[in-house]
C-alpha cells in the first residue's frame, strides 16, 4: 500500500513562494510516477504538474509553466516549488502517485495523498 503525505502549504502574499513536498511510503519510489494536482472551491481537481518514474520527464499545465517546478529526490520525496504566487493558485494541492502512468489525467493515478492548503492572498 502506497501512503503519500503532503506537507508545506500556508497563507502567503501575490508573489511570494512556497514549496511543497510530498513524502511517499513506498518500497521502490523510482517505480512511481508522481504528479501534484489542485482543488478550488466549487472546481474540478486540475493538473499542475508531473515528473516520470526517472525524472526524465516533466511537464506543466500552462497555467503554472514558468513559475512552478516539480523534482524528486532519492528520499522518496517530491517537491512543489511554487514562485510568483497569484491568488488564483489558490486551492488544495494533492500529491499523487502510479507505477503505470505519468500524464495530466486525475484518474491515471491510484494514489492520493490528503493535501494540504495553499491561500494566496492579493
Amino acid at each position: 500500500q502506497v501512503q503519500l503525505v503532503e506537507s508545506g502549504g500556508g497563507l502567503v502574499q501575490a508573489g511570494g513562494s512556497l514549496r511543497l513536498s510530498c513524502a511517499a511510503s513506498v518500497r521502490t519510489f523510482s517505480n512511481y510516477g508522481m504528479g501534484w494536482f489542485r482543488q478550488a472551491p466549487g472546481k474540478e481537481r486540475e493538473f499542475v504538474a508531473v515528473i516520470a518514474r526517472t525524472g526524465g520527464r516533466i511537464f506543466y499545465a500552462d497555467s503554472v509553466k514558468g513559475r512552478f517546478t516539480i523534482s524528486r529526490d532519492n528520499a522518496k520525496t517530491v517537491y512543489l516549488q511554487m514562485n510568483n504566487l497569484k491568488p488564483e493558485d489558490t486551492a488544495i494541492y494533492y500529491c499523487a502517485a502510479s507505477r503505470d502512468y505519468s500524464g495530466a489525467n486525475r484518474f491515471g493515478y491510484e494514489y492520493w495523498g490528503q493535501g494540504t492548503q495553499v491561500t494566496v492572498s492579493s
